[in-house]
């Protein structure tokens, strides 16, 4: 219990602090100066290789050898990644972000073109969008492991930092254009919102995961009744920390 509170104390401390100065622009999709590719060719080979082991053999470093194999590369190439098996948790978590923008796609909005969807219903969308890649890919049954690497210390504020970008890019392809201090608490609710049914859904032995689908829908839910989120922050990561002690323990991680 204790390290489930030191842990929920630190996601809260930083998931605020991390956002807690709204930009007035959005440099990273302006279109005259597009982002450069966050991985090597050489890297996006080895790791998107070695995402195709991960069902039988983990988020480990054993992946990371058979992907490089993979790719044609020696053994010896998987100096590339410092931090070794998180290293490739990082590059699932980047790469499944950038990939929302293509793989969920609204209808244009116009005068008189239908109903209009509101920015809550495509939050949950995407969100939910973003849950099932993780079923997709095959990766559900090994995110405790991922869980395991992100909570470690020295990778807890790199965790933390993709968390934050995962929610600013959900309220932004959602249309969000707000610049005030709701800029940062609904992205912050959302984060732990996100992770904590992350956590849930690691555990959801229903079909479809449609209870994992449920537990987001009421947190959304519960979160919009808080009134601007905030409230609501702690409470979560209380929630998610306390789940993800559990869920590591479970897979025989001595915290």
């Amino acid at each position: 219990m204790a390290t489930s509170t030191r842990l929920a104390r630190t996601l809260t401390r930083s998931s605020l602090r991390s956002l807690s100065k709204p930009p007035t622009t959005r440099r990273y999709h302006a279109a005259d100066s597009p982002p450069p590719p966050p991985f090597s060719p050489a890297e996006s080979a080895i790791l998107s290789a070695a995402l195709a082991h991960v069902p039988a053999n983990g988020f480990t470093s054993t992946s990371l050898r058979l992907g490089a194999r993979d790719a044609g590369y020696l053994d010896a190439s998987t100096n590339l990644f410092p931090r070794g098996a998180f290293d490739l948790v990082n590059y699932y978590l980047v790469t499944q972000r950038l990939a929302l923008k293509d793989s969920v796609q609204f209808p244009a909005e116009s005068a008189g073109g239908g109903a209009r969807i509101g920015v809550g219903k495509k939050v949950r969308t995407l969100a939910l969008a973003r849950l099932r890649a993780n079923a997709e890919v095959g990766v559900v049954g090994r995110w405790g492991e991922a869980l395991a690497l992100m909570a470690q210390p020295t990778l807890l504020p790199a965790s933390l930092a993709e968390l934050a970008r995962l929610a600013d890019e959900m309220w932004f392809l959602a249309g969000d254009t707000a610049v005030d201090a709701s800029w940062y608490t609904k992205r912050a609710s959302l984060a732990t919102i996100y992770s904590a049914t992350e956590v849930f859904m690691t555990q959801d032995q229903s079909t479809g995961f449609k209870d994992t689908e449920r537990f987001l829908d009421a947190r959304l839910e519960d979160g919009m009744r808080v009134g601007g989120f905030l409230g609501g922050v702690g409470e979560w990561v209380g929630y998610t920390g306390h789940s993800l002690v559990n869920v590591l323990r479970s897979k025989g991680v001595r915290i």
